[in-house]
């Protein structure tokens, strides 16, 4: 396992003002805590912590470089800004190489579902990420699975998921995390009712007071005077 370090600097000011000028700087607040640690506010540089992630997985193991000495630290959380997505502050959590911890390990999905490919269906991604108990070491950056030879109605729990050596899976085995489901067939939509209806309706014709009106009051012509 190769050794990752990040360089950290220790800050006082947690203002709008101090966290703006530490984003114009380049850097990231964050904090570093844990069991029998002190809890330290502290700040690293973007550039270099994007390199780190992109180059490990987010599960790796950092040594933050304080003056005092390295203290070996997890990812426990990223907060981002929710339009940019760029990272405003950060957890890094105290690990002993000795102690198993648990976290969250993201879920990755080889080939295509046979119910997907041939029969039309749809999967179904319930459950990205699981949560594994292990030594810092053992940590994996992801976990694989092989859906290619699902059918319509079949599935993955978490009882499904491979053997990992060193590796413990803390939630309940039941838990589905990959599905395939039937695609929707849409019904046909009945024809127009009102049109039925109209077409239906047998014609009316108008009686009662407008028509007896319009009797009583027609104009009488005579007819035209006999000249002599």
């Amino acid at each position: 396992m190769n050794e990752v370090i990040l360089d950290v600097e220790l800050r006082a000011s947690v203002t709008k003002g101090g966290l703006s000028s530490l984003k114009k700087e380049g850097k990231i607040p964050a904090v570093f805590y844990g069991k029998n640690v002190k809890h330290e506010t502290i700040s690293i540089n973007a550039k270099a912590f994007a390199s780190v992630i992109k180059a490990n997985g987010a599960n790796v193991i950092i040594n933050l470089n304080f003056k005092d000495g390295k203290k070996p630290a997890i990812v426990k959380e990223i907060q981002r800004d929710v339009l940019t997505q760029y990272p405003i502050h950060i957890d890094f959590h105290s690990i002993s190489l000795e102690d198993k911890v648990e976290l969250l390990v993201p879920v990755h999905i080889d080939g295509v579902a046979d119910g997907v490919k041939n029969f039309g269906g749809t999967m179904e991604f319930i459950v990205r990420e699981v949560k594994v108990k292990a030594f810092p070491k053992n940590i994996p950056q992801k976990i694989s699975v092989d859906v290619s030879t699902l059918s319509i109605g079949q599935g993955i729990a978490i009882a499904d998921l491979p053997k990992l050596e060193g590796i413990d899976y803390v939630q309940d085995p039941s838990t589905l995390i990959i599905n395939i489901i039937a695609a929707k067939v849409e019904k046909e939509k009945p024809a127009d009712a009102t049109i039925g209806t109209a077409l239906a309706q047998p014609e009316v014709i108008s009686k009662g007071k407008k028509d007896k009106e319009g009797e009583e009051g027609a104009a009488v012509v005579p007819s035209p005077a006999t000249k002599k």
